[in-house]
């Protein structure tokens, strides 16, 4: 009776183990999107250029940095946790900006993200590991967009994808447009490493700064 109790809570135990994982709030890690191109015939080339790009998020507190890397450049999306305050930084070729953006600029040019709806949908899949389930997404024009996220990994900081911030959980693949061109993002790693916090350091040199306005053609104060 004794060994068959044994044998009993073992059987438990490692049940247990296979079972769901435990839910982690995403506090610190670096996140990697395998991003694909969706395209129309009539502009081959703007797919062709951005094939095999990635974007890697690194996660620190209430900080983030959302780098995305193609043949055409970098561009470097950095979220000041303190302040709220955004500092993107852009590389192509030899052209170097940045643009310094108040934690009201950066909601203005997500304006088309405020307001979205999520409808969650009985279909799920595995991404890198974690289960997904599927959900809708309603933006205030009427469109659609697809979206898996996982419950088990949830931020503390959802500012670095405005798009998804509603989700109760990370996303692990998603739909976002980028002119006529519908761009589909997949996790292919997470890793929870520390992340260094020279991550979120400002260049002092090299760029040419400009405002939010400035970069939208606007004048500056």
């Amino acid at each position: 009776m004794k060994k068959a109790s044994i044998i009993t809570a073992l059987l438990v135990f490692l049940l247990a183990a296979e079972g769901p994982r435990a839910q982690r709030r995403l506090t610190e890690a670096t996140i990697s999107y395998d991003i694909v191109i969706n395209t129309s015939n009539k502009t081959p080339q703007a797919a062709d250029l951005l094939d095999g790009a990635t974007s890697v998020v690194y996660l620190k507190g209430n900080s983030s940095r959302s780098d995305m890397i193609s043949s055409l450049g970098t561009q470097a999306t950095i979220v000041d946790g303190k302040t709220g305050n955004v500092t993107v930084l852009k590389e192509y070729g030899d052209q170097k900006y940045m643009i310094t953006m108040t934690r009201d600029n950066w909601k203005e040019s997500n304006k088309k993200y405020e307001g979205v709806t999520f409808a969650f949908v009985e279909e799920y899949k595995t991404i890198a590991g974690y289960n997904c389930q599927k959900a809708v997404g309603t933006l205030a024009d009427g469109s659609h967009f697809n979206v898996y996220f996982t419950k088990d990994l949830v931020p503390v900081n959802k500012d670095f994808q405005y798009l998804n911030k509603n989700l109760p959980g990370l996303a692990m693949q998603y739909e976002a447009t980028l002119g006529n061109m519908l761009v589909t993002y997949t996790v292919s790693a997470v890793n929870f490493n520390p992340v260094q916090q020279s991550k979120f350091d400002l260049p002092k040199s090299g760029y040419r700064v400009m405002t939010y306005e400035e970069s939208k053609g606007g004048k500056s104060n």
